[in-house]
């Protein structure tokens, strides 16, 4: 740890802060309802879209196809997939993958979006209510033109927030207002804090395999919650593969994922580490 920033206080805050601000402390507050709103239909809402919109949303889509394209779909189920992340309200795909690509580009470094060295409960969720910061760190986002240049991604980023709104809408009319405080409450704050996680804990706690020069560390028990995003420097040694979980062990729900659709025909291209260059970057290591 270095610094802290300062994100609360002493700075001017634009739309884009406060919107975003808004919406994180309104699904807090939602939660706050979750005792008195429970009955086990809402609760298995909300188990399922963490599932959708966590696993196959955020891991499989947002991060490992799309950030770094460590493999391919077809375009009717990489935009399936990229919809369900659209539904966990972390951003649209666009400025989702700008942002990680930066923080892979300038990774633990004064121009990272989101590191520790400003301080734990910076890199955990206050940079988000800093959108300037990114901006006067990295520029505007000029590392997107892939998803730029797609029709659908350039939609989804116009009409961002109507399809939250959407959901939410359909699960009032299915379950009241238990399937709000469940389905857009608990689990869109459940998504956001493992999520966070990832930014936060695993480079701080945890143990680095891999000499990668930053801070990222494999964290076993945030790789549970994410769905195998906790092995972390596993992943920062190898940015391109699509498997984190490179140990037998190290449960990586994602990378199964990806294996079943690879052995269906639907995932190509699927980029792992070879031995040659896990070899490689060991003998680095050591030297």
């Amino acid at each position: 740890m270095k610094r802290r920033r300062e994100v609360f206080w002493g700075r001017k805050w634009n739309s884009l802060d406060i919107g975003t601000a808004g919406v994180v402390v309104a699904t807090h507050l939602l939660t706050l309802f979750a005792p008195f709103q429970f009955n086990w239909a809402a609760f298995w809402v909300a188990i399922s879209l963490y599932i959708i919109t966590g696993l196959f949303g955020i891991t499989l889509s947002f991060h490992r196809n799309l950030s770094h394209r460590s493999f391919k779909l077809p375009k009717w189920l990489e935009y399936l997939f990229a919809y369900c992340g659209v539904q966990a309200l972390q951003g649209n795909p666009i400025d989702w993958v700008s942002t990680h690509r930066y923080h892979h580009q300038f990774c633990d470094s004064e121009r990272d979006p989101h590191s520790p060295i400003e301080g734990f409960w910076f890199s955990h969720m206050s940079w988000l209510f800093d959108t300037n910061s990114v901006v006067e760190r990295c520029g505007e986002p000029n590392n997107v033109g892939d998803l730029e240049k797609q029709p659908f991604y350039k939609f989804i980023q116009t009409t961002y927030l109507l399809h939250p709104i959407a959901l939410g809408a359909l699960l009032y009319s299915m379950g009241g207002f238990p399937f709000i405080v469940w389905g857009m409450g608990v689990r869109i704050v459940w998504v956001y804090h493992i999520t966070w996680l990832v930014n936060s804990a695993c480079h701080v706690w945890g143990s680095q395999a891999w000499k990668t020069g930053d801070l990222s560390r494999n964290n076993w028990w945030v790789a549970l919650l994410a769905f195998g995003e906790g092995w972390h420097n596993n992943h920062h040694a190898f940015e391109f593969s699509a498997r984190h979980g490179l140990e037998w062990w190290q449960l990586d729900m994602t990378w199964y994922v990806v294996r079943l659709l690879q052995a269906i025909g639907l995932a190509t291209d699927v980029k792992i580490p070879t031995q040659l260059q896990k070899e490689k970057l060991a003998i680095i290591n050591t030297t």
